[in-house]
């Protein structure tokens, strides 16, 4: 009995650790969430600058957007090889040194007043992040209970639209007011030199410190040996296939609309607002994704995600629909709160997706992270649509792609059988 007794005790001690140690990673990568939220989001303001540097159409300056997220088309499979060899921690190490090269290409970019150069520093630094997503996303799924997966990652994307909502402020600060006040189009791509320097840094700061880190080993090669009874590949799952296209449509309407505030509170039947003023109205809609993150990690303990997907995106449709038929603050206040609608968008059905894929996790992850070129297509072809028709009805296009997302909260994010 006593031997029993100790065994408890010892087990109960060891499950004490391994959540503590659990703890630990989930609080150190929330940094990682909130740098890649930040990079990601001072696109918007790169978009309206580099168009006025380059003299650009909208389409052109979507080009932004279209090199960034192309990166996670090109590189999420490499990457998950990468992390499969490596396991998570390598290759979050290495995501970032890569991100810390893609900032630094910034600097002679500016010095060659180059828009080819900064698309290719986009593309080098999308690249890290490529890294990153895949790494970290089915890392935190993993470090606890597969039910409240959701619930986790939703919380630790919470710190990812913590970096959105901060983003605006320092590129309205520190790249629009300084390129308003250069004296030529030279100095005004200049502006963007020393932020991106200082990310750089702050990404390298970031490297070491998870070089040093010791956190849970996870590999993927040790989850691989634990499924080995499941057999096949990612792609036989019908509700990862249909996760990677709600994936490609998310990403494809938040970028799209994030994209396009500047210009849409520039217009003068809506806000008619200066580029460094309407700049700071975009920490608005990301904000509104940060507080959501917060509210719906606690909702998903109670109801089912699927359902809470289902109705975010349903509301996002209503909204979206208000703020291409209306004008003025209706107008304006509607597309912010799309913000909020987003909120549990993307780990929501990140978590659905890879549920229940054992060995399969990792290529599903992928599969997953390769589905953000959403963000590279959906703005162009909304592009298209605002040099033909206006910034206004242009926004229509993302209403398509949340009633994609509504459908498979409700109905597409079920696990199937495979037929043998």
């Amino acid at each position: 009995m006593a031997s029993l007794s100790n065994t408890g005790i010892s087990q109960h001690m060891a499950d004490e650790t391994q959540s503590a140690d659990y703890r630990f990673a989930l609080t150190s990568l929330t940094s990682l969430f909130f740098m890649w939220g930040f990079i990601t989001c001072l696109n918007d303001i790169l978009i309206p600058h580099l168009k006025g540097v380059f003299d650009l159409s909208y389409s052109q300056a979507m080009l932004v957007q279209f090199c960034f997220f192309g990166a996670y088309f090109i590189v999420s499979l490499p990457a998950g090889a990468i992390v499969k060899k490596l396991g998570y921690q390598k290759g979050i190490v290495l995501g970032l040194i890569i991100a810390a090269i893609g900032c630094l290409c910034f600097y002679p970019a500016a010095s060659m007043h180059s828009y080819p150069v900064f698309l290719m520093a986009l593309f080098i630094l999308a690249s890290g992040i490529t890294l990153l997503q895949v790494s970290a996303n089915p890392y935190v799924s993993m470090l606890g209970d597969a039910k409240t997966a959701s619930s986790r990652l939703t919380m630790t994307q919470a710190f990812n639209a913590l970096g959105t909502t901060v983003a605006p402020f320092f590129g309205a600060l520190l790249i629009l007011n300084e390129a308003a006040d250069a004296l030529s189009p030279q100095a005004s791509a200049e502006a963007v030199q020393m932020p991106y320097v200082f990310l750089a840094a702050m990404l390298l700061v970031l490297a070491a410190l998870f070089a040093w880190l010791k956190l849970p080993n996870l590999s993927p090669v040790e989850e691989e040996k634990s499924h080995d009874e499941d057999s096949g590949s990612a792609w036989q799952h019908s509700h990862l296939v249909l996760g990677a296209l709600g994936i490609f449509v998310y990403v494809g309407a938040e970028v799209s609309i994030g994209s396009f505030l500047v210009s849409f509170f520039a217009d003068p039947n809506i806000a008619g607002l200066e580029e460094s003023q309407a700049a700071k109205y975009i920490a608005y809609y990301w904000g509104g994704a940060m507080v959501g993150r917060f509210i719906g990690a606690a909702v998903m303990q109670k109801i089912a995600a699927g359902k809470v997907l289902c109705f975010n995106a349903a509301l996002a449709v209503i909204l979206i629909l208000v703020a291409v038929f209306s004008s003025g603050t209706l107008a304006m206040v509607a597309i912010l709160l799309v913000g909020l609608c987003n909120s549990i968008m993307f780990p929501t059905i990140f978590s659905l997706a890879i549920q229940g894929l054992g060995k399969h996790t990792s290529q599903a992850s992928g599969i997953l992270c390769l589905a953000i070129v959403g963000g590279a297509i959906i703005p162009l072809f909304q592009g298209l649509l605002a040099d033909s028709i206006g910034v206004q009805p242009a926004f229509a296009l993302p209403i398509l792609c949340y009633f994609f997302i509504a459908y498979y909260g409700l109905s597409g994010s079920k696990i199937k059988e495979i037929a043998k």
